[in-house]
């Protein structure tokens, strides 16, 4: 179980021995990033086929919770460890970026191993810690490109994230200011009696709307077009798809472990509304491919914290199918833009030089939109039955936002379809092969889901009963921490 540590050390390590490495054989640096990688991702499988369905923790260095670094290893947390090194491997920037081409590399290790770190860290101050690590990371990648757009960007996100930062680390000081612990099982164990007031709500607000910079939460996510329309585009699609989604993470496992109140939820709908219908609508009215992806990706992840809201397991079912559905759909997006990068206008003909591309890409805008029976289908209908469930004024709103955004959504995903089957000869090149089989692959996920519906929906099921039990979690850490001491 010890291994648990090798996805976040060796990226880390890989990343700053590249530039060494890269002076004695620049063969050799370039095939060190996705060695590491597919390391990772054979270390987290075999550990998930070897203990099971049942979380497990790992006391660094053999310093006991809570005064020790944790990891906490659910389904949960290995899914998105797993899912780090693979996604990375998909969208691995490679060697077209000429002299860049190593440093962009350094930093997507860096940015692997800080978001493995988010997710299986147990404790806040650690989280935190690789919280800001994928945040240094981020800006590097963002600004590589060296453009006066690119730097423009790069500060807008920096400041943000700088304010992101420092409104979560002034709520964590209230959180141990009030229990004297950032052991989230601790936390957990002393949240209802420490931490229902008032004072404990803010401390909720504010890591929610610090957290929710990176998952690009209303109001702090206006940075979110501009660097996805100027950093490279499988850097976007790293971004949008896998790095908001552990910042979701976190914030799942605070109001799991520590804020499991009525109040906290009901800010969590109200944020996640105002992110669907900004998002949606800012969508539907922008002029470029990248920028109307990066739009309708605020719109989806704010469709996640109004499921997230929905009290009881259901609400962590429909919002992890949300995640995940995004998390397969938005990257593949992005990868079509790195060629698909222009106007939409210019996007006029496009399915001529490209129609396998052009067909992925009304596969996954069908989905996204909620057509049967693929799989957005089912995430937007467990998000609205839990919805309705609920009841009460605020869900109905959340409700109404969701069935209103779906029509602002159609409208412009059926344009752009519309527009690339139109008479015409675009005059953008078409998706790299290497794009498109990574799209197909991704595409081919969403069908295969299509037919295994069932199945896959209970084993979501089981995952988010075992991240919703917080007893569980309290009981995996501190009872066994002496067993699986280093």
């Amino acid at each position: 179980m010890n291994q648990l540590v090798l996805p976040v050390v060796l990226p880390l390590l890989a990343a700053f021995l590249m530039q060494p490495l890269s002076r004695v054989s620049a063969r050799a640096a370039r095939a060190l990033g996705p060695l590491v990688l597919v390391a990772c991702a054979l270390i987290t499988a075999r550990l998930w086929l070897n203990f099971g369905d049942a979380p497990f923790t790992v006391a660094i260095g053999g310093f006991l919770p809570p005064l020790g670094i944790v990891f906490y290893a659910d389904q949960l947390g290995l899914l998105f460890a797993l899912a780090v090194p693979v996604f990375t491997l998909l969208f691995w920037p490679g060697s077209g970026y000429g002299e860049n081409a190593g440093r962009i590399d350094a930093l997507v290790l860096l940015l692997a191993s800080a978001a493995t770190g988010l997710a299986l860290s147990g404790d806040l101050f650690n989280i935190y810690v690789f919280y800001e690590l994928a945040a240094v990371a981020s800006f590097g990648l963002v600004a590589i490109n060296g453009t006066g757009r690119a730097h423009v960007a790069t500060v807008r996100y920096m400041l943000i994230s700088a304010f992101g930062s420092v409104l979560a680390l002034i709520g964590i000081s209230i959180l141990y200011m009030k229990t004297g612990t950032l052991n989230l099982a601790q936390l957990a164990q002393l949240a209802p009696e420490n931490l229902q007031g008032p004072l404990g709500l803010s401390a909720f607000a504010l890591m929610l709307i610090g957290f929710g910079v990176k998952a690009e939460l209303f109001p702090v996510n206006t940075w979110v077009p501009e660097v996805y329309a100027t950093a490279p585009a499988r850097v976007s699609a790293l971004l949008a798809g896998l790095i908001s989604k552990l910042a979701v993470l976190i914030l799942l496992r605070l109001l799991v472990l520590v804020f499991k109140q009525p109040e906290a939820e009901q800010l969590m709908l109200l944020l996640g509304v105002l992110g669907i219908l900004t998002g949606e609508l800012s969508a539907w009215r922008a002029k470029d491919f990248p920028r109307m992806i990066a739009f309708s990706s605020i719109g989806q992840l704010g469709m996640v914290f109004v499921a997230f809201s929905i009290a009881g397991d259901l609400g962590i079912f429909a919002g992890l199918a949300v995640a995940l559905h995004h998390l397969i759909v938005k990257p593949a997006l992005f990868g079509l833009a790195v060629r698909w990068n222009g106007s939409l206008d210019a996007l006029s003909g496009a399915a001529r030089k490209a129609p396998l591309a052009a067909a992925l890409f009304v596969l996954f805008a069908l989905s996204l939109i909620g057509v049967p029976p693929l799989p957005g289908f089912w995430t937007k209908l467990l998000v609205l039955v839990g919805l309705a469930r609920d009841g009460g004024v605020l869900p109905m709103i959340g409700l109404i936002a969701i069935l209103l955004a779906t029509a602002v959504e159609a409208s412009y995903l059926f344009r752009t379809a519309v527009g690339l089957y139109q008479a015409g000869d675009s005059p953008l090149q078409p998706p790299a092969r290497r794009d498109v089989g990574v799209a197909a692959v991704l595409g081919a996920s969403l069908l295969a889901i299509v037919v295994t519906v069932s199945p896959v929906a209970e084993r979501l099921r089981n995952l988010a009963h075992q991240a919703g039990d917080a007893a569980l979690y309290v009981e995996s850490v501190f009872p066994k921490a002496l067993a699986l001491k280093d």
